[in-house]
């Protein structure tokens, strides 16, 4: 199918979009370990399911021990660091600012990419990915912080924290997605037979629910997530999240892998800030400015590029 990968990486942003905000306000609840901790295992739940139900086995391909570790590597990195990074930096210092600093994931992304992997990006690939971070930075660039968009950001929770470990939570989630991104294509494409992304996402999110769980049981904080599953609302948030983001999402992002380069990938995985316009007016009533619509124009041309590559 044409631009497949493209509009799976699209896919991506925009349940990536509502994962943002519901995974935000999980975590002001129940704290950003514990949510992402629940999240993993509802996540190994529902491939679980879908893959029984399509193939009616979890392992319908075969899987060398060097798939098993570059996936469990790329799991680890971008699931489980990459992802708690993010979801503290999205309670300190909110969705806009977050996805700001994760903006330069594509050209992480890109650079990891062209080191590890030999990929190399035409001059169109590098004239869009400019101008899609450009447009994606300039939307949300408008405040060093807005707590107007998660009215209960004022209030003290468990991931509480200042600007400065905000920005420098965010940078590194932004890392973890880039190399997560980049170890998932290797175990993915380039360590044996080539894998069913929904089989690769699986792998990667079971290794990763392992690891955090264990870890969890290690500092004796399993009993945490009881708020989850007693509180109404957060489970509703986590629950929603984790179909949004670990399952459809992660599993689009890994199919756009498949079809097209690992940097174009991230850049197009990167316009979450505008599939976030419409959500944070729809549940914030937050208007959208002339300079985010703007910005909206500028990346859309920058996603056009990458299209007609």
């Amino acid at each position: 199918m044409t631009y497949l990968g493209e509009l799976a990486a699209l896919g991506t942003a925009f349940f990536w979009a509502f994962t943002a905000i519901l995974f935000s306000k999980a975590s002001q609840r129940a704290g950003a370990f514990n949510v992402n901790k629940v999240r993993l295992l509802m996540a190994v739940i529902i491939y679980a399911m879908v893959l029984l139900i399509l193939h009616g086995s979890l392992f319908h391909q075969d899987l060398n021990s060097t798939q098993l570790f570059w996936l469990g590597l790329s799991g680890f990195v971008g699931l489980v660091l990459g992802d708690l990074c993010i979801f503290k930096a999205l309670v300190i210092i909110g969705p806009r600012l977050t996805t700001l600093i994760f903006s330069t994931t594509p050209i992480m992304t890109s650079i990891i990419a062209w080191v590890f992997l030999g990929e190399k990006l035409g001059m169109l690939d590098v004239l869009g990915i400019t101008v899609t971070v450009a447009g994606v930075s300039w939307i949300v660039a408008e405040g060093r912080r807005d707590n107007q968009e998660l009215p209960e950001s004022s209030i003290k929770h468990a991931d509480s924290g200042s600007y400065q470990k905000g920005v420098i939570l965010a940078l590194g989630a932004s890392l973890g997605q880039a190399v997560g991104l980049v170890l998932a294509k290797q175990g993915m494409t380039n360590a044996g037979s080539e894998l069913d992304p929904m089989l690769a996402s699986f792998v990667r999110m079971l290794i990763a629910c392992a690891i955090i769980w264990l870890v969890s049981a290690f500092r004796g904080k399993l009993n945490e997530v009881a708020a989850i599953f007693t509180n109404k609302e957060t489970f509703k948030f986590t629950l929603g999240g984790s179909i949004c983001g670990p399952f459809l999402g992660v599993w689009l992002s890994l199919l756009a892998l498949n079809y097209i380069s690992t940097g174009v990938a991230a850049t197009l995985n990167a316009t979450v800030p505008i599939m976030i316009i419409p959500i944070m007016f729809i549940f914030y009533r937050e208007k959208t400015s002339v300079r985010a619509l703007a910005g909206a124009v500028i990346a859309v041309l920058g996603v056009a590029l990458l299209f007609i590559t």
